[in-house]
């Protein structure tokens, strides 16, 4: 078994533990009505647009979410949450520096010897969650569900639905698909988004991720035999049928969106082991992005 499986089917076990230390990191986590930007790159980017879309939803206060890259430092914020498993990304530690001393920070991270224990105001430290593997799954998920269970979102339900996802078999034909395409509503655009990378980062499939109802503006098009429309969450009114109109498969998100994504995590590894890929070598990637210094 890869270590990207072994990880991905540890995480109904990692998120009760998140969920559980929850308060203990309340002082670090952002308080109801604090202005607030959360920032990542890749995976983790797209779970802070998960996060912000949940926290606004929950009239906890206003929240924005940016690749760590494209912060907009013409913003005032009373606090920025950065996600960074590995803790050495240069675009979040660069970020992080810019911000010391004018903006409080909290970074939430896997390795606690690592740069960003010095870089951020606020530490939280989830080593249990931490990977062996390049492709990020576990991590991404128990900071998620961390921050869920903060902002009172998060039941034991959820975990059950996880289990429920590492268990039940993938749709019959899903894996034969040509052509993968993740929507989702909310808070679950982000998770569409994540999805969609984890199937290019394991398998190399073509995949793309939208808000659902921009599906039909276009990306609609490429829908036919062989290709699979999957959805996070309730799906616009209409919208299943027409996919299988097309004679695409429609994949309807039964479970909560969290454990969708781990349906979505499964189905990479089932692709690249059809493809006879290691998703433990993803190509050109590596565990963290560290950058050289620009010379000037």
């Amino acid at each position: 078994m890869t270590h990207v499986e072994n990880e991905l089917n540890s995480q109904p076990e990692c998120w009760s533990r998140a969920a559980q230390q929850a308060a203990a990191h309340g002082a670090a986590l952002p308080a109801a009505g604090e202005r607030v930007a959360i920032v990542g790159c890749g995976t983790s980017f797209f779970m802070a647009q998960a996060v912000a879309a949940l926290r606004e939803r929950s009239g906890q206060g206003e929240t924005d979410a940016f690749a760590a890259s494209e912060f907009p430092h013409g913003r005032s914020y009373d606090r920025v949450v950065a996600l960074t498993r590995s803790g050495t990304t240069t675009e979040v530690l660069e970020l992080l520096g810019h911000l010391r001393g004018r903006t409080r920070t909290t970074a939430i991270t896997a390795d606690p010897e690592t740069p960003v224990m010095e870089s951020a105001d606020d530490i939280v430290v989830l080593d249990f969650a931490d990977e062996r593997s390049v492709v990020q799954t576990r991590f991404a998920t128990t900071a998620l569900t961390l921050l869920r269970a903060h902002l009172g979102l998060h039941t034991d339900a959820v975990v059950a639905d996880a289990r429920t996802a590492l268990e039940t078999p993938l749709p019959e034909g899903l894996v034969d698909c040509t052509q993968f395409t993740f929507l989702g509503r909310g808070w679950t655009v982000g998770l569409a988004h994540e999805a969609g990378l984890k199937m290019r980062e394991a398998s190399l499939a073509w995949t793309e991720a939208y808000p659902a109802m921009e599906y039909r503006h276009g990306p609609i098009s490429i829908t036919t035999r062989s290709t699979a429309t999957w959805m996070f969450g309730e799906a616009p009114e209409g919208l299943a049928e027409q996919v299988r109109e097309t004679g695409g498969l429609w994949v309807a998100g039964a479970l909560d969106p969290l454990a969708e994504l781990v349906r979505a995590q499964r189905l990479a590894v089932a692709v690249a082991a059809a493809r006879g890929l290691n998703p433990d070598q993803p190509r050109h990637l590596t565990r963290s992005v560290i950058l050289r210094p620009t010379v000037h």
